[in-house]
Formats: structure tokens, C-alpha cells, sequence
């Protein structure tokens, strides 16, 4: 059974939220400021990491961290110099 769990973070005055879509493989998307910006598929429960930019001058690389499972599914969103951030949940 496929279903699908939302995650947000706000930095540097953008938005990049992040769609887990868990299953028999699991798919994650990324977006910055509503737009994909990334994408990756995933089988099982495997961590996977997305690298995007932000748009800001210069680009600021940041790097998603899905982990799809077991259980209920976890993103942190690392940028440049080891920064982490746990990426909130969002019910829709």
C-alpha cells in the first residue's frame, strides 16, 4: 500500500518541502519554493539523499536526507558546512 508523507523546512527565506511516497519502492521529491528540483526512487526502506541548490546568490547547495522507513518516514535537510535541520511534518 503506497502512501504519501509531506515534510517542510524554511531557510535562508525559501521553502523546500519534500514528498516521501512510501511502497513497494519509495519515491522522494524535493521542491524549492514549489518547484521539483529533485527526485529519486528507492527501493524498500533505503536512505537516500537529494542534492538541490537554493536559489540565492550564489547558489546554496543543500542536500535532503529521506528515510523511508521502518516505520513512520524521516527528512533532514543538511546544508554547506554540516548544518542539519529535522524537516517538520505536514498533514496533507
Amino acid at each position: 500500500m503506497r502512501r504519501r508523507h509531506h515534510f517542510h523546512i524554511d531557510h535562508l527565506g525559501h521553502s523546500v518541502s519534500a514528498t516521501v511516497q512510501t511502497g513497494r519502492t519509495s519515491v522522494v521529491e524535493v521542491l524549492i519554493d514549489g518547484k521539483e528540483t529533485g527526485h529519486v526512487t528507492t527501493s524498500r526502506d533505503r536512505t537516500v539523499a537529494v542534492a538541490v541548490e537554493l536559489p540565492t546568490d550564489p547558489p546554496t547547495p543543500v542536500s535532503v536526507r529521506a528515510t523511508p522507513g521502518p516505520g513512520v518516514p524521516r527528512c533532514v535537510c543538511e546544508f554547506h558546512g554540516g548544518e542539519q535541520h529535522v524537516m517538520s511534518p505536514r498533514p496533507y
